[in-house]
């Protein structure tokens, strides 16, 4: 049977692909929202990238989760580009909910914490799955998990996207010295360093989202790619609490587990992870639900049509500005008061002062 995609809207679109809202209809009239994920051209004029991500994308036909948006379908059009259909999750992406929460000062450390568990759960089916006829260890693993890869309904759910472009584009996309293009600011240090990766790698870039969703901060965020790969190669952690005096020892030693650079420190898969994320919530008597998620995801929407509107722009930007020097005021006085913790075995730690001078540098 036969099916008619239609485009509706751009909704967004980066160095990969862009993505679209759309329909998809039976001969029988039966219509389903969809996004359609269009490859950019520079990408599949690489034979070998599209040798990669065909194979990729088919592994990703397999992914059927609660916390994994599906795809349904891959696509050629008759010009050669090749097209993604998904699951269509009307939301946001985790990237425009941090921006908001930035945005507004917010730190709610059990919301961030519940993103986290949902997207272990996601991560943790995929890195385990089973091909359904041989039964062999498919070996998933996303390799490139970072806010604009964690989608967010108006329902509250979480879900990881993206598991058929990532192989193929860190595949094809390689420095002069071996490094890995992307988001670099996700990678892990193995990545970085051009080794083989397995499931701890999104270990490590959970980690990272989790941390700078209850510091407000970005972690590696050098001036250039080649000194935030440096940055993640060193794996450096400023303590969280300095940051976040909301944020206790006990959950900041949980996160720099999942952040030690030698990944047989860390966590050895992202369910274990998601467990001690859920003890702490329990330990902790926080109770957040997928209503929580709902609502923080309808405040960022309104948020962003506001900034639509020409009578806010104004507004938001002064209020952006008092923003951003806030935030130097809060660099200043963390390099004016040192403070380091102890990290987990074989991992390095930095105090706030050296980080903020970084930051104060750059």
């Amino acid at each position: 049977m036969q099916t008619v995609y239609t485009v509706l809207e751009r909704l967004g679109g980066g160095g990969q692909a862009e993505v679209f809202r759309g329909t998809a209809e039976s001969i029988k009239g039966f219509k389903k929202a969809v996004a359609i994920k269009r490859v950019l051209p520079h990408l599949t004029a690489n034979p070998q990238f599209v040798a990669m991500f065909l194979d990729e994308a088919r592994l990703s036909l397999f992914l059927q989760h609660a916390n994994v948006v599906q795809v349904f379908d891959i696509s050629k059009a008759p010009d050669g580009n090749y097209f993604l259909v998904m699951e269509f999750v009307d939301g946001c992406d985790l990237k425009a909910l941090i921006a908001f929460h930035n945005a507004t000062q917010t730190r709610d450390v059990a919301l961030a914490l519940h993103i986290m568990i949902e997207a272990c759960k996601g991560l943790h089916y995929a890195h385990t799955l089973d091909h359904p006829s041989t039964g062999a260890p498919l070996g998933i693993v996303h390799r490139d998990v970072s806010p604009p890869n964690i989608m967010l309904s108006k329902n509250g759910e979480v879900k990881v996207v993206d598991f058929g472009l990532a192989k193929a584009d860190s595949q094809v996309e390689i420095t002069d010295e071996g490094v890995v293009k992307g988001k670099f600011s996700y990678l892990s240090p193995e990545a970085c360093s051009g080794l083989e990766v397995d499931a701890r790698a999104d270990v490590f870039s959970l980690g990272i989202i989790t941390w700078e969703m209850l510091t407000g901060w970005r972690l590696f965020a050098g001036d250039d790619p080649h000194k935030t790969v440096e940055l993640v190669r060193n794996a450096r952690i400023p303590s969280i609490t300095a940051l976040n005096p909301n944020v206790s020892p006990e959950l900041e030693g949980v996160v720099r587990m999942a952040l030690a650079r030698d990944r047989e420190d860390r966590f050895q898969n992202a369910a274990d992870y998601g467990d001690a994320l859920a003890n702490h919530l329990f330990s902790h008597a926080l109770k957040v639900t997928s209503r929580n998620v709902a609502a923080a995801v309808r405040d960022a929407k309104l948020a962003r049509e506001r900034a639509k509107d020409p009578k806010h722009q104004l507004i938001q930007a002064l209020i952006m500005d008092e923003v951003n020097k806030m935030t130097s005021l809060v660099a200043e006085e963390l390099a004016a008061q040192p403070v380091s913790v102890e990290g987990p075995p074989g991992g390095d730690v930095i105090s706030t002062d050296d980080w903020a001078a970084e930051l104060l540098d750059d």
